[in-house]
């Protein structure tokens, strides 16, 4: 199924949570001068434009930049990540957001690389044309999940996979874990990021535990909510499931989330979690 556009849920609350983590890692990955490789398994068209149709169809940008886009009472790592994205719109007003492929590039240095995949033929075009013939970026029209093991391990020895699939199909729970431990194998000292929804706890909880089963180790996640959950239909929570995380980024992380889970929390009903899955 190729049917899902992000286009509608950009700069929402998982968004927030999603790329405040992708700037942490990449700031870790800055830290030493030795380039690092980065690979992004679903890439989308690469930004978003918050005043178009597809945006403000349900606003759910509101509950996420928007709420934090005029504060000035932002934790560090949230105003970095705010920051950033002013870095986006040309004025104090919010109307572009961008995703984690122009995040990405925007921290890359010159010898750093960035390989993105993206299989829907509307945002690969779109794509294409976003990260404008940078020499340190390569695109293909194809699955990230299956075609990005072939990258691995990248001649750097150092870097990031992003898995962030839009899970329209129940089987994409076990296949994210499936692919995960392929990639491990292949490059076991990378760091990796995988993004997740909550829609149905128990497919959630089916997730933790293959992970916890995987035999990788060093593993943390990282969830924000918004509502409690249900069984109605709709996110209430999402997370990031990072394995080799830096060493930095739990006590990064420690205020973070339940600040933004009291500022983007519904009526009250915000919630956050941090978890070890797998020690060292």
């Amino acid at each position: 199924m190729l049917s899902y556009r992000h286009s509608f849920h950009a700069g929402n609350f998982a968004d927030v949570l999603k790329h405040l983590i992708l700037i942490q890692i990449l700031e870790h990955l800055r830290k030493k001068d030795k380039p690092f490789c980065c690979v992004d398994t679903h890439a989308g068209p690469g930004a978003y434009a918050l005043d178009s149709d597809y945006a403000l169809k349900n606003r759910e940008f509101d509950n996420g930049i928007g709420k934090l886009w005029q504060r000035h009472d932002l934790p560090a790592g949230v105003a970095a990540y705010v920051d950033l994205i002013r870095q986006f719109n040309g004025s104090d007003k919010l109307t572009r957001y961008p995703g984690s492929p122009l995040i990405t590039q925007s921290l890359l240095r010159s010898a750093d690389r960035l390989f993105l995949y993206e299989l829907h033929s509307t945002e690969i075009a779109l794509l294409i044309e976003v990260v404008d013939k940078d020499r340190r970026i390569k695109v293909f029209h194809d699955d990230g999940l299956k075609s990005g093991i072939g990258l691995l391990p990248p001649a750097e020895r150092r870097g990031l996979v992003l898995i962030d699939p839009s899970y329209e199909m129940k089987s994409d729970y076990q296949e994210v874990v499936e692919t995960l431990k392929k990639m491990h194998k292949r490059f076991a000292t990378g760091i990796f990021a995988l993004w997740y929804p909550v829609v149905e706890r128990s497919r959630n909880k089916k997730l933790e535990q293959a992970m916890q089963n995987s035999g990788i180790k060093n593993v943390q996640l990282y969830e924000l909510g918004i509502q409690a959950d249900t069984s109605e239909h709709g996110m209430t929570a999402s997370g990031m499931i990072v394995v080799n995380p830096p060493w930095t980024l739990k006590s990064d992380m420690e205020p973070v989330l339940p600040w933004l889970a009291d500022v983007l929390g519904e009526s009250g009903a915000g919630f956050y979690r941090i978890q070890e899955l797998a020690g060292e």
